[in-house]
């Protein structure tokens, strides 16, 4: 419910003249206008998370700039128009695709889905042209291509219609674009908005190579050397791959997370969720800091924007992250890595952060590589930069906050083999002494795994990583992995004395019965728990392959 005066926060809502006309909550982000038409750039792509803004920037950028509209009275006493840019307010023709909804389980579903985006854009200016004279070379394509994009046919369906005329709606944009241009006078801006998601979704659905060379040319058509463009500006989770399917369109200029410009348009300054939060009783204290701090775009504090706004409209600090296609794709190509991946996976998991090399001139989907897919999780909000070593191309990167932990739980549990609501079962059961229940499930996992040599299947390796992720603030966890020779030390230091401690130890070998009690003489021999204070459950762990044994002790110090 809404407090008296309190304006409705845009949750769900993007659109920037639904959000300025029907009064929603707004944070100025209108000097982005600026920078765009400062900056000139002929093609530009800026890639964010999920949730960012994105598309409201976009809108703006459409509203502010379109010639068929009226915007004075949306745009009234924002920050664009005490700038030299005003007079430019709907000067300029604006052709505008939105394309974070184009789906399909086929290539042709996916281009029919995509034609009809394509449309929507004709149709709009199809009216504003409707006196052109039909027997002009140029106008009469245009025409053509809106005739066909309207696939009105009898004997024929959509698809079929589609398929028939790919050629054409290849051309599309740029016939489009070359139309406006002609007719104004001026030459027309082109935004894509989440340009990726046609790819991410060919991707998932098994056709990615189908469609991206209807894609790959639909895009240079109209944005490589066109002179009928003025600029064009994509937004996307990920960058062009230079030496992939967008070969040929290699004249785009990026600008990541990493980069200083727009870094503060997408996304929430400390400054302005402060400001949001005291807007709706709330406090930016240390606790919602660390539940949805973190992002570092340029080595600026930066919030997503859904986190906070559902966190001022609820007032509960849950993890608002919804699911994405993005979110999908982390875990399918978490799932499908390579070892060299997965020794640093373990690393961050355990020490929160890591350095890593990470490539962010391509897409994972586009090149499923080791760097990529590091370069997946920065862009897709899973991980931030905090340390960039320019002389060695490596970043450091680490988990944001509390509420993308809570992500990295659901990677793990699908990393383990176990549900994630099997994964807080078991490390409920640890923490509470039930040592029955927990290797109830703790031999589950391993029964399901493969072989031990086998590092993403590793039985303790994964327990470990289940421990850590999930476990984090409750206890300081350390360990000691020797790896190769199938041992491990963890020691977790409860952060409250209703818990006990927990020291566990894994032996490896054929006999386990022998080695589960090997590995609890060791900690009391070693005396692992020495400096704590308080019960401590001591857990010996032994392991062949598929096969595990335990053993434990609780002792009071």
């Amino acid at each position: 419910m809404v407090e008296k005066n309190r304006k409705v926060l845009p949750l769900g809502e993007d659109d920037f003249r639904t959000v300025i006309e029907e009064g929603y909550y707004y944070i100025d982000k209108t000097l982005m206008i600026k920078e765009f038409l400062d900056y000139k750039n002929k093609v530009a792509l800026i890639t964010r998370p999920r949730r960012f803004g994105k598309t409201l920037n976009m809108t703006m950028l459409r509203d502010f700039l379109d010639i068929t509209q009226d915007s004075r009275k949306i745009f009234e006493g924002l920050a664009i128009m005490d700038t030299e840019y005003a007079e430019r307010i709907n000067s300029t023709p604006v052709v505008y695709l939105s394309l974070k909804n184009c789906i399909g389980k086929t290539a042709l579903d996916l281009e029919t889905s995509f034609a009809e985006e394509v449309y929507r854009e004709y149709k709009k200016y199809g009216k504003h042209l409707a006196d052109v004279d039909k027997k002009d070379s140029d106008y009469s394509r245009f025409f053509k291509m809106l005739k066909i994009l309207e696939y009105e046919c009898e004997d024929e369906d959509k698809n079929e219609h589609i398929q028939k005329n790919l050629t054409f709606l290849q051309s599309s944009l740029s016939y489009l674009v070359e139309a406006l241009h002609i007719f104004y006078g001026i030459r027309p801006i082109v935004l894509i908005d989440e340009y990726d998601n046609p790819i991410i979704e060919a991707h998932q659905q098994g056709f990615r190579k189908e469609f991206t060379g209807f894609y790959s040319t639909f895009l240079t058509i109209a944005l490589k050397g066109n002179v009928h463009v003025a600029q064009a500006l994509l937004t996307g989770i990920q960058r062009v791959a230079k030496e992939s399917i967008f070969s040929k369109l290699n004249n785009i200029v990026v600008y990541s997370v990493l980069s200083e410009r727009y870094a503060t348009y997408f996304g929430l300054t400390e400054a302005e969720t402060r400001m949001l939060l005291e807007d709706y009783g709330l406090e930016l204290n240390d606790d919602v800091k660390a539940h949805y701090d973190g992002y570092q775009f340029s080595g600026i504090e930066m919030y997503n924007p859904w986190s906070i706004l559902s966190y001022a409209d609820e007032k509960k600090m849950k993890n608002y992250w919804l699911k994405t296609s993005t979110n999908a794709l982390v875990h399918e190509s978490v799932a499908a890595a390579n070892r060299e991946f997965y020794e640093d996976f373990e690393r961050l998991i355990k020490n929160g952060e890591v350095e890593v090399r990470v490539n962010l001139e391509a897409s994972f989907t586009e090149l499923p590589e080791t760097e990529t897919l590091w370069g997946l999780f920065i862009n897709a909000g899973y991980l931030t930069v905090i340390h960039e070593d320019f002389e060695f191309d490596l970043l450091t990167v680490k988990i944001p906050n509390k509420e993308i932990n809570g992500e990295f739980q659901k990677i793990v549990g699908k990393y383990t083999g176990l549900s994630s609501q099997s994964l807080i079962n078991m490390l409920v059961a640890l923490t509470r002494g039930n040592m029955e229940e927990f290797f109830k499930i703790y031999q589950n996992l391993v029964l399901e795994s493969t072989s031990y040599h086998d590092a993403k299947e590793n039985a303790y390796h994964m327990l470990m990583l289940g421990m850590v992720m999930h476990l984090r603030e409750l206890y300081e966890i350390t360990s000691n992995i020797e790896s190769g020779h199938g041992r491990s030390d963890i020691i977790m230091r409860s952060k409250e004395a209703k818990r006990p401690h927990i020291v566990l130890e894994f032996k490896q070998g054929e006999d386990v019965d022998k080695l589960k009690h090997v590995a609890l003489k060791q900690i009391e021999e070693n005396k692992y728990y020495a400096g704590l204070t308080g019960d401590v459950l001591c857990v010996g762990i032994a392991h062949d392959k598929k096969k595990c044994e335990l053993v434990h002790k609780m002792i009071n110090l």
